[in-house]
């Protein structure tokens, strides 16, 4: 059996898209090698739609992820080949709003003394008079 070019892990090869499912991408590679991007390693965020990115006959370039040494077929993916964009510091959250706390205790009570006591007072005199 000739066994053809061997691919490792992480290799950047050229490959030609030949059939489109809805799982994903096969790729013609050299020496008649096969191998599969899966939809998942289509790009960083959802795919919907894998036409939406690739069609038949296209030259693309792809990174050997896995390899199954008995079947020779390949893993492929061009997502790791495309630069994730995310920030180097953690998104701050800043100081949680100040909650404001109610009108109560006793600084309240006091405001109010005076009013009962005068209230108080006026009703005295009316039971007194």
């Amino acid at each position: 059996m000739n066994k053809g070019k061997s691919y490792n892990i992480g290799d950047i090869v050229e490959g030609k898209v030949t059939g489109i499912q809805p799982y994903g991408v096969f790729v013609q590679l050299a020496d008649n090698q096969q191998g599969l991007i899966h939809i998942s390693e289509v790009n960083h965020h959802y795919v919907s739609d894998i036409n939406d990115y690739f069609s038949i006959g296209d030259e693309i370039q792809v990174q050997v992820i896995d390899h199954d040494e008995y079947t020779r077929k390949l893993s492929l993916s061009v997502r790791s080949l495309k630069p994730l964009h995310v920030p180097n510091h953690p998104k701050r959250l800043g100081r949680p709003p100040k909650r404001k706390t109610p009108d109560i205790g006793f600084q309240s009570i006091a405001d109010e003394m005076p009013g009962w006591i005068n209230e108080g007072l006026k009703n005295c005199k009316k039971y007194q008079g």
